[in-house]
């Protein structure tokens, strides 16, 4: 019988020194493949396996297209790259970005639950808003195991404790423990067959790899949701899956609900930076006709204009407190106290 050979990990904000912890404590001897995702910036490097290839015995670099799953090694995404699995071995792609991330946790998830079924053990560790939460859903379905890291010992409890929200983990565990439980989980016998895979996880795994049948098929998985795509501005179609709601356009661009309201709030103070920009534009050309038409001798046009230009910046402050307000909040807080009174009840 097959084992649970493969495990993969998310991270995000504050995910470094989990990711150090896990690794640190794994053997030289683990018989598993380590496939790990962490958001990064899409430009620059990553120095993601240096560090962490210094904090244990296992050998560790970005992953290459067409590496093989081996046992004891170890891979990581690199910037602005999907980390996708199949038929045992790794592939790359720049394909649509989920929940604004590329590499994103969800899409490394879906694609090993969907190919390898029970054999896939997934760690989702700290992070803000709820990458993972999609994936954890997907690898359940499949007869995966899931694990989280204890949302009290994460730096950023959103991304653990949307998880748990979304599906049944099945261990929580500080990130100190996480080596020891999965050096035990690999070598957990699983059926060979893991059965059949529902043709939605097919076409968003496709979707995600650029593949051309799905992206131009005429139907969309879901159903029209009334939004539209913070990165394309196309409709969004709402998708169900293991009871989590979450998004996915026509060109393929995936969102949660907290990722989609998180990059809609962001978009409402883009537009407000540029109405404020254009209101204080036309104060100041208005001054300056005041100022003309006043050297002209035409006062009554001079005050007419320094009038429009004192309502214009009236109208430019307002604005200042709004973007003030809004930038006040805080756009995990929700979240988190969300899913903490989910816990507690």
């Amino acid at each position: 019988m097959a084992t649970r050979d493969v495990v993969v990990v998310g991270a995000s904000a504050g995910g470094v020194e989990a990711l150090r912890m896990l690794v640190g404590g794994l053997p030289a001897d683990f018989p598993g493949t380590l496939l790990v995702v962490l958001h990064i910036p899409a430009i620059g490097g990553s120095a993601l396996p240096t560090i962490l290839a210094r904090t244990g015995p296992l050998p560790v670099r970005h992953a290459r297209e067409g590496d093989r799953l081996e046992p004891g090694h170890i891979l990581v995404a690199p910037p602005d790259q999907h980390l996708i699995v199949y038929d045992g071995a790794v592939t790359l792609s720049r394909g649509p970005k989920e929940n604004g991330h590329r590499p994103a946790v969800d899409v490394l998830f879906r694609s090993a639950a969907k190919v390898l079924g029970p054999r896939v053990v997934s760690v989702v560790l700290s992070g803000a808003l709820d990458d993972g939460a999609a994936g954890t859903v997907a690898v359940k379905l499949r007869g995966g195991l899931a694990v989280c890291q204890d949302p009290a010992d994460a730096l950023h409890a959103s991304m653990p404790a949307s998880a748990m929200q979304a599906a049944e983990v099945d261990h929580v565990v500080p990130a100190a423990q996480l080596a020891g439980l999965l050096t035990r989980l690999v070598t957990e016998e699983v059926p060979d067959d893991p059965g059949a895979v529902s043709a939605l996880m097919e076409i968003e795994a496709a979707m995600a790899n650029l593949d051309e049948e799905a992206l131009n098929a005429a139907e969309r998985p879901g159903r029209p949701a009334g939004y539209s795509c913070p990165d394309c501005h196309g409709t969004l179609f709402e998708i169900t899956e293991g009871g989590l709601v979450r998004f996915r356009c026509r060109v393929g661009h995936a969102w949660s609900l907290a990722s989609l309201v998180a990059q809609q709030s962001s978009s409402v103070e883009g537009a407000l930076w540029l109405a404020l920009r254009t209101l204080e534009e036309k104060a100041a050309l208005t001054r300056r006709l005041g100022r003309r038409a006043a050297e002209k001798g035409h006062q009554l046009a001079g005050e007419a204009f320094d009038r429009e230009a004192t309502e214009v910046l009236a109208a430019a402050t307002t604005l200042r407190d709004l973007i003030d307000a809004l930038t006040e909040r805080d756009p995990y807080g929700a979240v988190e106290t969300e899913v903490a009174g989910e816990r507690e009840a």
